[in-house]
């Protein structure tokens, strides 16, 4: 990579993506920095952190827009492309590429074929996509009607504004994708002893079905699950709560000291309001989510199918093998299609849902050189 010509800046390619309800750039792989912790600097000055505002680069100030991918050719067999995902965060200097984001993935099919990284097919693409932050696999579909990316269509999903063009993504393997299992506790639902000033015990469900989290119904926490995101994140107390007890689950999780890392992601349930299956108020981990995420709804539809879990007695999940859990969220609903092993009900074999993605703007990033160099 060069300078350009008129600066001290280093122009590096990349296209502003939505991917469902989060927004970030995509890089591919060979144009950024090989070297781990150079390329970590490198998204930091290109997002701007930490500045809680991310007034000096393409971040958003807020967890959901303060996101990356980076893509390549996968070299794995059957699969047709690797992913990257890396969290920051506004106000922190942190590089997070442990845990998922169902929703940047949406968008790394359409970055390839816009990149030329694999032939658009006639119809439709579909493309394996590998995320290499947990060995997750899936598959993708996108419409490709003449040959041609077609972006506009008439799927609506809830916290992006008007309609968009369809994008498919069928998870082959999402149960333990961080934790060491689907329940990592060997448990359906737990009963949590929280240390600290105002020490409290509490029910929740540990799971990761593509996600970490720690399920809690709103009510034990003296909050009804139907609040506003903004009376949610002003509730101080609340919130330490939560923190508290993420903290004391990180361990029982497998996951450790949990107290730098974005995961596992903290849900308040209640039962539903608007028709669906729960009620859902989630936080990522210490922001209420205005909606919520891809693999975090996948999660929490997967307690609500399991016999046992905190759900029990609020969530209302239809019968059958093959069941579309409707979660509700801050600002409508997430559908998730779940089917279940005949020989074994408490046993997740497939989950597929629907999402939009589109280019925003493409382009170059500008760095310092210094920066860029590791100077």
């Amino acid at each position: 990579m060069t300078t350009h010509d008129h600066s001290d800046l280093v122009p590096v390619p990349c296209i502003l993506m939505r991917g469902g309800t989060s927004r970030g750039p995509f890089f591919l792989e060979s144009e950024l920095p090989s070297d781990p912790a150079l390329r970590d600097r490198f998204l930091l000055a290109a997002m701007g952190s930490p500045d809680k505002r991310q007034i000096d680069g393409l971040g958003g100030a807020h967890p959901l827009t303060s996101k990356v991918g980076i893509v390549r050719r996968s070299e794995t067999p059957g699969v047709d492309l690797d992913f990257l995902f890396a969290q920051l965060q506004p106000d922190k200097d942190t590089v997070d590429t442990s845990p998922n984001c169902g929703n940047m993935l949406a968008a790394v099919l359409p970055f390839a074929l816009e990149r030329g990284l694999l032939p658009v097919r006639q119809g439709a693409t579909t493309a394996r996509v590998l995320t290499l932050n947990t060995g997750m696999q899936c598959d993708v579909t996108v419409r490709t009607p003449g040959g041609r990316l077609q972006y506009t269509g008439e799927a609506r999903i809830d916290g992006v504004p008007g309609t968009a063009a369809p994008i498919t993504i069928d998870f082959l393997d999402t149960a333990g994708s961080v934790c060491p299992s689907l329940l990592p506790s060997g448990r359906v639902l737990d009963r949590i002893d929280v240390p600290g000033a105002e020490p409290f015990a509490i029910e929740a469900t540990l799971i990761d079905n593509g996600m970490p989290m720690v399920l809690v119904r709103a009510a034990d926490l003296g909050v009804t699950g139907y609040e506003d995101v903004a009376d949610l994140n002003a509730n101080t107390m609340l919130k330490a709560k939560l923190e508290a007890l993420r903290l004391a689950v990180g361990p029982v999780m497998g996951l450790g000291d949990v107290t730098n890392k974005s995961y596992p992601k903290m849900c308040l349930v209640a039962a539903p309001r608007a028709g669906g299956s729960i009620a859902t108020r989630c936080f990522i981990p210490h922001v209420c989510h205005e909606a919520i995420g891809v693999l975090a709804a996948v999660t929490v539809a997967t307690a609500c199918v399991l016999g046992g879990s905190v759900t029990a007695g609020i969530a209302n999940a239809p019968a059958g093998l093959v069941k579309t859990v409707s979660v509700e969220h801050p600002t409508g609903e997430f559908s998730v299609e779940l089917e279940l092993d005949k020989d074994n009900p408490q046993q997740v074999i497939r989950a597929a849902l629907l999402r939009t993605a589109r280019p925003i703007m493409r382009g170059e990033v500008l760095v310092s050189q210094d920066i860029w160099r590791g100077e």
